[in-house]
């Protein structure tokens, strides 16, 4: 019984999917509770007009009033919390009872208390189903549906002193629970199933996304996402920013390096470098890309033309407190970098490869210039030549 209940507890997806595909999915029960108490609003405002004028019947009429006030206030309040960000589940499960209340006593009173008629019975028995609009867990539904089926039975025996008019009721309310529970469990895990297929499609493409997008080596962003970010900057520039910064950067004497220290030393240094251009991201809103063996660019916009020297000097200066020993270099004992830096306002350019190569022609203009330097140029601005910290 306890292996019965947890399976169908947890529809054989395990614990942790089974939360996680409720909470994607819950909201869709303040979507389904918003529309169908709208309907049954409608519907009981207009049957409360039938018991006045067909029967003068005001006490029958007020209920039918009373619980299509209650049907709209539900659909206003789930409406309301439609817009906001943070829902507890349990506040739904409430919102769910009331409702699912509502409308079992409203079928019980026209099918049982009010008129003994089998079509009215009948209709009152498909009430018991309308939680198959919600997903909702089974033992939730069970509980709910046995409770509905257990007041309609005992009103019938109250009310309906014949037996065969309630032997009737009991076999209808019966059948109707049987089926209400047994397509909700159906159609629940259905929809469980669909969103947990969802989900798992969704993180195989990110998790192929992320491979096509990212230098498996440095983790960071490669040649084909750069070419892409770079087209989009340059057409869709913001236009709180003044200007774009290209830079183009070389470790200096790489090819040195690796036959000295050996490729995985070589692996090990690019790893470096490519985890302190990534913190460039967070701390100063610059984009990195490595873009060939030991070429990197970079990518950002200033509001003041000015400020490049900061986030250049702050770039040779992380690189420099790697310390990364280079017994090859001709320029300094550590690993050390060039770097050319295009700077254009935004929106002179339309073509990326133009502002591609004004950068590399920078970045040649360092390498040729001492190396372990970065040259800045613009249309706007005179080039000049920016030190690493330690050489000022």
């Amino acid at each position: 019984m306890r292996n019965l209940y947890y399976s169908w507890r947890f529809y054989t997806f395990g614990r942790e999917q089974y939360y996680d595909c409720m909470n994607k999915v819950f909201s869709n029960n303040l979507l389904s509770l918003r529309q169908v108490n709208l309907i049954i609003a409608v519907f009981a405002g207009i049957f409360s007009a039938f018991p006045i004028v067909v029967e003068n019947d005001f006490k029958k009429a007020g209920i039918c009033a009373v619980v299509a006030v209650i049907a709209l206030l539900l659909s206003l309040y789930s409406n309301f919390l439609m817009q906001q960000i943070n829902i507890k589940n349990r506040l739904i499960y409430i919102i769910s009872m009331i409702f699912y209340t509502n409308i079992t006593l409203f079928g019980t009173y026209l099918g049982i208390w009010s008129n003994a008629d089998r079509v009215v019975s009948i209709f009152s028995c498909f009430l018991i189903c309308a939680l198959l609009l919600f997903l909702n867990p089974p033992h939730f539904n069970f509980f709910l549906t046995v409770s509905a089926m257990v007041i309609y039975i005992v009103s019938s025996i109250i009310i309906n002193k014949v037996p065969r008019d309630w032997i009737f009721d009991i076999v209808n309310v019966t059948i109707a629970g049987v089926i209400g529970l047994f397509f909700n469990w159906s159609i629940t895990k259905l929809r469980m199933g669909m969103e947990l297929s969802t989900t798992k499609l969704e993180e195989e493409r990110s998790k192929y996304l992320d491979q096509s997008i990212l230098d498996e080596l440095t983790q960071l962003r490669n040649r084909r996402d750069f070419t892409n970010t770079f087209h989009r900057y340059v057409v869709n520039f913001r236009t709180t920013d003044d200007y774009l910064c290209v830079a183009i950067c070389d470790i200096d004497f790489f090819k040195g390096y690796n036959d000295h220290y050996g490729h995985p030393k070589g692996d090990d240094c690019l790893r470096a470098v490519g985890g302190v251009l990534n913190s460039l991201k967070e701390s100063m809103g610059v984009y990195a890309a490595r873009v060939g063996g030991e070429e990197f660019a970079m990518l950002w916009f200033e509001k003041d033309v000015t400020h490049v020297d900061t986030v250049v000097q702050h770039v040779m200066k992380l690189i420099g407190d790697l310390k990364i020993p280079h017994e090859k270099s001709k320029v300094a004992k550590h690993v050390s970098m060039s770097i050319g830096i295009f700077v254009e306002r935004c929106g002179a350019y339309g073509d990326t490869q133009t502002l591609y190569d004004l950068a590399d022609k920078a970045l040649y203009s360092a390498k040729t210039g001492g190396r372990n330097c970065a040259i800045v140029h613009g249309d706007e601005i005179k080039n000049y030549k920016i030190l690493p910290p330690d050489a000022e």
